[in-house]
């Protein structure tokens, strides 16, 4: 097995985050998996060639939103990003930054989750070389 790396993120509600992350964000729904309480012991989603896992801790979590911090950033690339952008408004993700172009090559925006999870979306518009992201920036 090639080696890799998959976010696994922690939600307060897991049944909500499995519908928000799909409806806003364009996460497929691989398998959603529940304790014998109802709790989401496990789900994961697909987003293109990614995969993301989430599930609900036993005790003593609390969402990024209720701790009044960060705890991730997902970088996500996209097909079409400003059809991604107006997808995640419409279904009331935060909106942290709109779309913008990068100097780095990316057109970006920023957006959280209503837990807090923050996520970037990105499509990849043009290569630059890395010597020429801070002159670029700074223009």
């Amino acid at each position: 097995m090639a080696s890799g790396i998959t976010a696994y993120l922690l939600y307060e509600d897991g049944e909500a985050a499995c519908d928000f992350l799909a409806r806003a964000f364009g996460f497929e729904e691989v398998l959603r998996s529940h304790s014998p309480e109802g709790r989401v012991w496990h789900a994961e989603l697909r987003l293109g060639d990614g995969v993301l896992f989430l599930g609900e801790p036993a005790h003593g979590y609390v969402s990024p939103r209720r701790a009044g911090g960060t705890t991730v950033s997902l970088y996500c690339y996209v097909d079409d990003l400003d059809a991604h952008f107006a997808q995640a408004e419409e279904a009331g993700a935060e909106i942290v930054a709109g779309p913008s172009d990068q100097a780095y090559g990316d057109r970006r925006y920023h957006a959280k989750d209503p837990e807090g999870h923050e996520f970037f979306f990105a499509e990849h518009v043009r290569d630059v070389a890395p010597e020429e992201w801070g002159a670029e920036a700074a223009d």
